[in-house]
């Protein structure tokens, strides 16, 4: 057969429909899926997706919990170390020095309310 497609390879079957950068990220899902992958059994290069999150290597008959897209799945990025986090902007400070508005006078302390 020959190359029908220069840009958009496996996502020429959808044509021009759905839009380019949903084909372009369709693209990088479906040539992941349909990679063979090694076995981190074996060694051999003949790990296929099955189904979804569920690789199996034709060599040694083995069956791999992975990702949906590749064999290994990175849930998030690791910390550094336990208790950091990343750096955030500091949230702007309250000036507490404002003025309160005349439409509402502030709450009386109790002493004053209770005259016994």
């Amino acid at each position: 057969m020959t190359k029908r497609t220069k840009k958009v390879g496996v996502t020429g079957k959808y044509g021009t429909r759905y839009g380019a950068s949903l084909r372009k990220q369709v693209k990088k899902m479906e040539i992941t899926q349909h990679a063979k992958y090694t076995c981190t059994f074996c060694g051999k290069t003949t790990v296929r997706r099955k189904s979804t999150g569920i690789w199996n290597c034709r060599a040694c008959s083995r069956t791999i919990a992975g990702g949906a897209y590749t064999v290994a799945y990175v849930a998030h990025k690791p910390q550094d170390e336990p208790g950091q986090f990343h750096e955030r902007a500091a949230p702007p400070e309250v000036n507490t020095n404002v003025a309160m508005s005349t439409a509402h006078p502030p709450p009386l302390p109790c002493d004053q309310l209770c005259d016994d």
